[in-house]
């Protein structure tokens, strides 16, 4: 798949989330891709093992941090062109999910989901923009089958993701006569640790993948992998007339309806 999806090489990217998951995937898979990489993610040890699998071409820029502090988003992306001298693409991976429905879901709880959902997302495109503007470059950005479709018992993470489509198609519009292009990809359930860190204990997550088999079209979750070849194909000159789209990553699950 890595030589389908089109050539990275040359290409300055930075990944946010990527010291695991689909943001870890999808570092790997730029690596072998020809990309320059600056990979962030919260847990440092994770994010050297990542870098430490991104084995073909340079050495990845790693600057680990928190995107729900503002000040981080700020030293993550300054360090960055610092280093590299320019960005060519932005691919938003960080997120975090919390349980909970309009009577349990806290204020606090709320705030946490945006300010790294959205508010982080947001800067970060801001930060970007200029530089992209002047590399011709285009963003990514992990939304979720929840920014499209209602789920209950997952208020905040519900919003976050439909706001994130939302900031996706309209940056699109913004710069696409600056030839930047701006697209999402929104996974289904994808076998990582999203869900159990948002709250769910071992049996939880064993029923939640179990009835993913009945609530995806394909029968199945998805892998990280499945998630990284379509970020790599948006980020890439193949998909050079895409943008403002959102593109299901999800087995069908966007399709289906109760009977």
């Amino acid at each position: 798949m890595a030589a389908s999806v089109g050539s990275l090489a040359g290409k300055v990217a930075l990944i946010t989330g990527a010291s695991s998951g689909i943001g870890a995937a999808t570092a790997v898979l730029f690596s072998k891709l020809g990309a320059k990489l600056a990979l962030t993610g919260r847990k440092e040890d994770n994010l050297q093992k990542v870098g430490q699998e991104c084995l073909e071409g340079d050495k990845p820029f790693l600057v680990p941090g928190d995107l729900a502090k503002e000040e981080d988003v700020k030293r993550i992306f300054d360090k960055t062109v610092d280093h590299y001298g320019k960005l060519n693409i932005l691919v938003n991976c960080a997120g975090i999910i919390e349980l909970g429905s309009i009577e349990s879901t806290s204020l606090q709880q709320y705030d946490r989901v945006f300010n790294v959902n959205v508010r982080s997302v947001y800067y970060m495109t801001m930060l970007a923009a200029p530089h992209l503007i002047k590399s011709q470059g285009n963003i990514v950005n992990v939304s979720s089958v929840n920014g499209i479709r209602s789920f209950p018992n997952v208020l905040a993470y519900n919003m976050s993701k439909t706001a994130l489509d939302q900031l996706t198609r309209c940056v699109a519009l913004e710069l696409a006569p600056k030839q930047v292009r701006v697209n999402s990809v929104n996974p289904g359930v994808i076998i990582t640790e999203l869900q159990k860190r948002g709250g769910l204990d071992e049996e939880a997550y064993a029923k939640f993948i179990e009835r993913s088999r009945e609530t995806h079209a394909m029968g199945r979750p998805g892998q990280p992998e499945e998630v990284a070849n379509i970020i790599a194909f948006l980020a890439s000159d193949n998909s050079s007339f895409v943008t403002g789209a959102s593109i299901p990553v999800d087995g069908g699950r966007h399709a289906m309806c109760p009977r």
